[in-house]
């Protein structure tokens, strides 16, 4: 039987600006932009939470409920510095960490009680250990499963640790609402709810091929969840193993529409350098590269265009995705938002162009090292010339680069 653990850092951004701005405990705190801009709240301290802010609420909807918050553009450079080290302190526990996002991870605990203890004292233990070498607190959920062990720690919030004793798990999930269960957004939560089902111990009490008849693979996924098993797309893998991702993609919401072509491309740049690094860092090469275009109406656009050759290089995915602009954009047209997708990943380049006289080497090599001046001054400390003008305030989210344990995956 296994012991996992979930480890959910406690208003991870807001944390991390109240030590070095110690002035904000306690208050209304929203990190992600100012009250004025387009952008969506990153996080939101639990003060301002009682206001019904939450993340990805529009920044002014949330100065409409909380006028009084202090908006905060946030530090992604600070963030990342203290997910690795949270990252540390986590793997001094157990070698199999699975860092879900920035600020939450998965450890195997399974087999560790002769050097850390039972499961209770094994987790105090590592929540002394993070607030002590990180100043900041958690919340730690414990169970068989990562799915009971993730919605445990969530209970758990702020600040506490809470284990499902083995065998009891269908019983602590029973009466929670269905939209604790992790993958069940908005939709289908609606969709449970006209079904008369508002009870994880509704879903579980019902027969499974009922569900799959009614949600066909998510029905059959939803029973076992139900149950507290690690059923469905979020739990495909083991804890420490690591997963390619299927696509990589970067957008930018412009403060104000434009139509300016010189920022256009520039945008267009900056963000096929941040795609570039994101599959760098993955050990990736994209065949397929897209271009998403949202006029000032809302009316949105995509573009793809497949490539002879796979490429990890931001020159490359520029010259492609420029391309793919100057073919659809209706000039004149302001524009709201712009956004770059790759996909289609192969591991290895594939063959090589003998007559490009070592161009792709070279690059790989600025880049890479390009990279490492990122990973130790940030994200802002190098950039392509032709992204100079379209550079714009990294977004705070849960999933940058630069992530601990995040490298490619060895095979």
């Amino acid at each position: 039987m296994k012991t996992i653990f979930h480890v959910d850092m406690d208003a991870f951004f807001v944390s991390v600006e109240e030590l070095f701005d110690p002035s904000l405990r306690g208050k209304p705190v929203v990190v992600g932009g100012q009250y004025d801009e387009r952008g969506v709240v990153s996080a939101a301290s639990y003060a301002a939470r009682k206001f019904g802010v939450h993340s990805a609420m529009p920044l002014r909807t949330a100065y409409k409920m909380c006028p009084l918050a202090i908006f905060v553009d946030g530090h992604p450079e600070r963030y990342r510095e203290y997910s690795k080290r949270a990252y540390t302190v986590l793997q001094s526990f157990s070698p199999l960490v699975e860092m879900a996002s920035i600020d939450e991870a998965y450890l195997d605990m399974t087999g560790t009680e002769r050097l850390h203890g039972p499961p209770l004292r094994a987790a105090h233990a590592l929540h002394s250990a993070m607030h002590a070498r990180t100043g900041l607190n958690c919340s730690v959920g414990i169970a068989t499963s990562r799915l009971v062990a993730k919605v445990s720690s969530d209970q758990a919030k702020p600040n506490g640790i809470l284990w499902i004793i083995p065998g009891q798990e269908a019983r602590f999930l029973a009466p929670l609402e269905v939209r604790k269960i992790p993958g069940v957004g908005k939709v289908t939560e609606k969709n449970l709810h006209e079904l008369g089902l508002r009870r994880v111990g509704d879903l579980a009490a019902l027969d499974e091929k009922y569900l799959e008849r009614r949600f066909g693979k998510w029905g059959l996924a939803l029973a076992g969840k139900s149950q507290g098993l690690d059923a469905g797309g979020w739990f495909d893998t083991e804890v420490g193993e690591r997963e390619d991702p299927k696509s990589i993609s970067h957008e930018h919401t412009f403060n104000v529409d434009t139509a300016d072509v010189d920022t256009l491309e520039s945008t267009l740049a900056k963000l096929s350098e941040m795609v570039g690094r994101r599959l760098r860092e993955h050990g990736l090469y994209t065949r397929t590269v897209q271009l998403k275009l949202r006029y000032s109406d809302f009316t949105t656009i995509t573009r793809a265009h497949s490539m002879d050759r796979a490429t990890q290089i931001d020159t490359d995915l520029f010259e492609q995705v420029r391309v793919l602009f100057r073919g659809n954009w209706k000039a004149g047209m302001t524009i709201r938002l712009l956004g770059v997708q790759t996909s289609s990943f192969e591991k290895l380049q594939g063959q090589m162009d003998l007559l490009d006289g070592g161009h792709h080497d070279k690059w790989r090599e600025a880049l890479n090292a390009a990279d490492r001046l990122r990973d130790k001054y940030g994200e802002s400390a190098v950039s392509l010339a032709a992204g100079m003008k379209g550079r714009f305030r990294e977004r705070t989210h849960e999933n940058p680069a630069g992530l601990p344990g995040k490298e490619p995956r060895r095979d």
